[in-house]
C-alpha cells in the first residue's frame, strides 16, 4: 500500500479523476472534478493538491488538501477534504493513514494545522480531531468543521 501524490503520478491522471468523481461527485459535474484535478498538479510545491492510495495495481483510497473546502470559513486552511476509503478496504486502518499523511504534507508546507468540514459522527474524533465550529455550505446548511494541529 503506498500514498501517492497525483502531481508525481501522472499516469494514473485519467484513473484519478474518475475515481474522484465517482466517490464525490454527480452526473452533471464530472468537468469540475477534471479542471480541478488536472490544474492542481501543475505546481507540486502548492496547493490544491490530490493523492490517492494505491494497493495491488489499485487506486483504493484518496483525499485532497485545498485552500478551501466550498463552505464559508474562507479564514481557514487547508482543507482535507475527498477523503475516501473503498469499503471492501475499511476497518484496515487506511483512513488513518490518509489522515496522518495529511497532517504531514500539512506540516511540510509550513501550516501549523488542517481543517475538514463533515457530517459525519464521531469519525474524525476517534481520530483526534478536534470539532471548531459550525460553518455553511453553498446551500446555507451548516457543516460541521474540525481542526487538526499537524505536529
Amino acid at each position: 500500500m503506498e500514498i501517492l501524490s497525483l502531481a508525481d503520478r501522472p499516469d494514473l491522471m485519467q484513473p484519478a479523476v474518475h475515481y474522484f468523481w465517482t466517490c464525490w461527485g454527480s452526473s452533471s459535474n464530472f468537468k469540475f472534478y477534471e479542471d480541478c484535478i488536472l490544474h492542481a498538479v501543475q505546481d507540486k510545491s502548492r496547493l490544491p493538491m490530490f493523492y490517492v492510495l494505491w494497493h495491488e495495481g489499485n487506486i483504493v483510497g484518496s483525499y485532497a488538501l485545498l485552500t478551501n473546502d466550498i463552505i464559508s470559513r474562507q479564514d481557514l486552511m487547508p482543507w482535507l477534504a475527498c477523503l475516501y476509503v473503498n469499503e471492501e478496504h475499511r476497518g484496515q486502518g487506511m483512513a488513518s493513514q490518509l489522515l496522518q499523511h495529511g497532517l504531514s504534507e500539512a506540516k511540510r508546507l509550513g501550516h501549523p494545522a488542517l481543517y475538514l468540514s463533515t457530517d459525519l459522527e464521531n469519525f474524525y474524533e476517534r481520530k483526534g480531531w478536534l470539532y471548531l465550529a459550525d460553518g455553511y455550505n453553498v446551500m446555507g446548511e451548516a457543516i460541521k468543521i474540525y481542526t487538526c494541529p499537524v505536529g
